[in-house]
């Protein structure tokens, strides 16, 4: 989820967390064909890398390394698509993509069970689980406990009203007191100015520099300031487990020169806003170079090793699901669906 904003969520929560069993059809459609190459001198690897959701701030790393010319450096083609209805974890895990955006709360229903997808995370976008409540300043709502007899707005996913619930409880807060709402916002300055809820999930990198960008003043907390098991890994890098296995120097050779893209990013977000709104126009230009500067401190954070997973903080967050019988179709296996193999 640092999907971003409110949009950014529905696609994560609504498209992964409830559809993502209609994709589980394609666990066995696994196998992707080498990839392809051209019969000229100057042959690049080709490559299919498929969003979330449109092209936002989460991506910039990706256009960044594109533009440079590091993935041709690398001997690969890159193609970036669009993700279908049923999420980039489907295109990944049928083979027609190699490369997807997802998230490790998303991924958890599709690793579970017999007909669990073939995927795999393989690189950290950000180091942290950057979301948390956004809502009005000043009127209560800056811990969880003063959710009580507001308005929340809510997907109606169960993981989601689970953490709610535990961090409304770990505050001394009565979960039942909270006003849910069903509400998809995808414009959280208007929701919450209008007043039509009085708090929303966030992702912080974009839909709380939002606020910031818009001047509306607001208070905010992060659920892994609550309770650690919610730092989990969102965004990652997912690739199908059949290409991984056929193709590991490929696997590497991408996300080594993904990760100059990302560096850059880090180093220069200026340069990589710009770069970013060049491919995607349609983006608000001062809250994409504001996003950008706030992302350029989470990318990295505090691992020398760009998109490393802990597999403490990973594994920690699934046991909460499994101990809280979240997942359909069993329990994930400790260490199940990421590998630090393919980092540089």
């Amino acid at each position: 989820m640092y999907a971003l904003g409110g949009k950014f969520m529905k696609k994560k929560l609504l498209a992964g967390l409830l559809a993502i069993s209609a994709v589980l059809s394609l666990a066995g459609c696994g196998e992707k064909k080498a990839p392809e190459k051209e019969t000229d001198d100057t042959a690049k690897e080709k490559i299919t890398f498929v969003l979330d959701w449109t092209p936002n701030t989460n991506h910039t790393g990706l256009y960044v390394a594109r533009e440079k010319g590091y993935f041709e450096e690398a001997g690969l083609e890159v193609e970036i698509v669009q993700p279908p209805e049923d999420g980039a974890e489907a295109l990944v895990a049928s083979g027609k993509a190699d490369f997807g955006v997802s998230f490790q709360d998303t991924m958890a229903p599709a690793l579970a069970g017999e007909n669990a997808l073939p995927i795999t995370a393989v690189a950290a976008l950000v180091q942290h689980n950057t979301s948390g409540i956004i809502s009005r300043e000043g009127e209560g709502m800056d811990t969880p406990k003063g959710l009580e007899g507001k308005k929340y707005a809510t997907w109606d996913a169960p993981v989601e009203k689970a953490m709610l619930k535990n961090v409304v409880e770990s505050d001394g807060g009565d979960f039942s007191k909270v006003e849910l709402v069903p509400s998809t916002v995808t414009d959280e300055v208007s929701a919450l100015t209008s007043r039509s809820v009085d708090a929303i999930w966030i992702f912080y990198g974009w839909a709380g520099v939002a606020t910031e960008v818009a001047g509306l003043k607001t208070d905010y907390f992060a659920f892994r300031d609550i309770n650690p098991v919610f730092d989990y890994y969102t965004p990652v890098v997912i690739s199908n487990n059949h290409f991984l296995s056929e193709h590991p120097d490929t696997a590497k050779a991408f996300l080594g020169a993904l990760k100059k893209g990302y560096e850059d990013a880090i180093s220069d977000p200026e340069k990589a806003a710009e770069i970013l709104l060049s491919a995607a126009p349609e983006l608000d230009p001062e809250l994409t170079l504001a996003s950008q500067k706030w992302l350029s401190k989470e990318d990295k954070a505090d691992v020398s090793q760009w998109g490393y997973i802990d597999p403490d903080r990973w594994n920690a967050f699934y046991e909460w699901l499994n101990e809280n019988n979240l997942v359909d179709g069993g329990s994930l296996a400790k260490n199940i669906g990421f590998s630090n193999d393919y980092l540089s």
